[in-house]
């Protein structure tokens, strides 16, 4: 997984790229986020292996989860389905 900034030199680096090797969480939507919400993290991994775990779920089941990136970004239902239906997103290893 990678570990960098998003910016060298105040430049954004990746404009328009996703980062599928970021760090990310796999949460239960309605966990109440607080102080622990790390804790609560129901597996890890990078942002493509968690995409692709959900998308495996039965379409009823995705609804009850969310992705958390690294950065704080929580990644809804209708998010992961548009990163997994990307060109760019990688096939399983």
């Amino acid at each position: 997984m990678t570990d960098h900034p998003s910016t060298y030199h105040a430049d954004p680096e990746n404009v328009g790229r996703i980062d599928w090797d970021d760090r990310a969480s796999l949460h239960r939507k309605d966990d109440g986020h607080g102080v622990l919400d790390s804790a609560k993290g129901l597996r890890r991994g990078t942002l493509a292996e968690l995409v692709r775990h959900v998308q495996l779920l039965p379409e009823e089941e995705r609804q009850k989860y969310v992705i958390q990136k690294a950065g704080d970004h929580r990644l809804g239902t209708a998010e992961i389905e548009a990163l997994a239906a990307r060109e760019d997103f990688p096939p399983p290893e």
